[in-house]
Parts: C-alpha cells; structure tokens; sequence
C-alpha cells in the first residue's frame, strides 16, 4: 500500500470495495432485497426469477457493493462455489414461510460454510428470515433453530426478521454487515501496516 493511499484512507477519502454474495433458495426474496437496497432512483419496478446470476453495485457511506445475485433454482446452485474465493460477506435468504424446504436451506447452507473457499475465512454472514409479514411464517428464533445457526462458531452472524416487499428488517441488516465488515476492514489494514 503507497503513502497517499495510506493518506486517503486515513482521510476516509477511499471507498472501500465489497463483493456480496447474495444467496438462498429460490423464491426467497433475494432480488426483491437486493432492489430494496440499492438507491430509490435505480430500483426496477417488476423483479422477476433470476436465472444464473445477476451482479448491482451500489454505495453506502463508506463501502461501495458489488452484490452477486445468485439465482437459488436447483440447476444453478453449482454456480455459488465459484464466487466464493472472492466474497467478503454472505447475505443467505430465508423463505421463512417456507416450513418444507428449510431442509433444503440447511443442506445449500451446510455446504457452503464447509466448503473450502468459506470454512477458512472470517467471513460475515447475514441472515434475513423472509416474508415475516405472512400469517404462518416462523420467528427468527425458529429459523435459527431450524438452520442450526448456533453451531456456526468460526465466523459472525446475524438474522434478522424481514420483509422485502415493504423493506422492512433491512436496514438493522444492512448496519450489522457494514460494521462487520468495518472490522474486518481495519483488521486487515492493522495486518498490513
């Protein structure tokens, strides 16, 4: 790292740069969470499946995203494992109305903390239980539950309720990832000074 990119830094004049994977089964809500985060004037009207992948950048207050949609449909999972090596962060979708496939959702979620790209690294994951606002959704307490968080040890998480429709749940999300990744950041700078 040069001195004046020491200086910017210091000077919080640098953006720091962040890849976000953005994953979960399909129908969970992660399109519809990540139109809700991006600035008001950019977002899309109609969200529709994604099929593959879809990449959106946008910026808070001291981070700029690359968020990587990826598509949650039985055929593309395969493609997660290679945007893993490059992730700062996970964001993992909950249908949390969705009681018959949360098997599902552990088993893709089981994989991806012990895949060799993840199992290694400190990397921030976030937890949006989805679509609270339905009549039958399960709590947050119940999804953790469900998923097993508590057994994640080697890395932070979080999992708030949310509901993508209205936007709900996101930002006490959003602030949690921003300051993990904060610390990480200034973890990483102090290592490298």
């Amino acid at each position: 790292m040069g001195l004046l990119d020491k200086l910017s830094g210091w000077l919080g004049l640098r953006k720091k740069e962040v890849n976000i994977l953005c994953l979960g089964l399909d129908n969970s809500g992660k399109t519809t969470i990540i139109n809700q985060l991006k600035p008001s004037n950019t977002q899309g009207q109609d969200i529709v499946p994604t099929i593959g992948f879809n990449i959106e950048k946008f910026k808070s207050s001291s981070l700029s995203f690359t968020v990587f949609d990826m598509s949650g449909q039985t055929r593309y999972r395969n493609l997660w494992e290679h945007y893993y090596k490059e992730s700062h962060a996970i964001i993992f979708v909950i249908d949390s109305n969705d009681k018959l496939r949360m098997v599902v959702a552990k088993e893709e979620l089981n994989i991806l903390l012990n895949h060799e790209d993840i199992c290694c690294k400190k990397v921030p994951v976030l937890f949006f239980a989805n679509k609270m606002d339905l009549r039958d959704a399960m709590s947050t307490v119940k999804v953790s539950q469900m998923l097993c968080l508590e057994n994640i040890k080697d890395k932070p998480w979080h999992i708030c309720a949310s509901n993508a429709i209205k936007g709900e749940g996101l930002q006490e999300g959003l602030e949690w990832l921003q300051e993990q990744l904060g610390q990480s950041y200034q973890n990483n700078e102090q290592i490298n000074d």
